[in-house]
């Protein structure tokens, strides 16, 4: 009998010292002001936990010990959460000015009670345009992607709807981009964090699947059904 191969193991996942290693160098690559900011965010609460130390301790090698570790330990945390944001808004950067820009910054970096879906409620098939549509306390943000001249009036339309649908939830519109009026991705989830809140939780939850079934259960076009299609026979000669 033929020795039966073993199967090759799944490749390990990276530690999370590797991982965040990893984010770092990224990170640097397309934000080089981040690794002096972090370096000073990690300074500063180590020289006044050295300072203070040296002020409070009163030659007690415990107290100084301990403010010096206070500091190193809020110098880290600084330091993390600045690499966090830095990180995000490179990650960003990455994907800006690409169709679905906007669809992958509401699947995943929408904080705050937002609700968001990464496919758009209305796309121009010719310019690859599209606007997105988000639920939050804020109400219902609409967000487009494309220059402002040809997303204006899918903006219109899409609010219009809306209105017709909620006539008492606020509607706000946003446009992403570089254009004197528009967002910049990175900011989007910011902006959105920042509308007014008018909705609570329950009625957030109940716009949002207001919204939904209306879209699923849109007309389909009628056309070739797949499953039923039968392949021509060719031709006997």
């Amino acid at each position: 009998m033929a020795r039966t191969k073993d199967k090759p193991s799944a490749p390990k996942e990276p530690g999370r010292m590797k991982q965040m290693w990893q984010v770092f160098q990224m990170t640097r690559r397309y934000d080089p002001t981040a690794q002096w900011l972090m370096l000073l965010a990690f300074l500063a609460p180590v020289l006044a936990g050295i300072a203070v130390a040296l002020w409070l301790g009163e030659g007690n090698g415990f107290t100084i010990a301990l403010w010096i570790v206070a500091g190193v330990l809020a110098g880290l945390l600084i330091a993390l959460v600045i690499l966090g944001r830095r990180a995000e808004r490179a990650a960003y950067s990455q994907i800006e000015g690409q169709p679905g820009a906007v669809g992958a910054v509401l699947r995943s970096g929408l904080r705050g009670g937002w609700i968001g879906n990464e496919m758009p409620v209305a796309v121009n098939g010719k310019t690859q345009d599209a606007v997105y549509r988000a639920v939050g306390r804020g109400g219902v943000a609409l967000i487009s992607e494309g220059p402002v001249s040809r997303t204006k009036r899918m903006l219109d339309d899409e609010q219009r709807k809306v209105s017709r649908i909620l006539p008492n939830v606020p509607i706000t519109l946003i446009s992403v981009g570089h254009d004197e009026g528009t967002v910049e991705l990175y900011r989007l989830p910011a902006t959105l964090r920042k509308t007014k809140r008018t909705l609570t939780k329950p009625e957030v939850l109940a716009v949002s699947n207001r919204l939904n079934s209306l879209q699923s259960s849109l007309p389909i076009p009628k056309g070739i059904d797949p499953m039923k299609a039968r392949p021509q026979r060719g031709k006997a000669r």
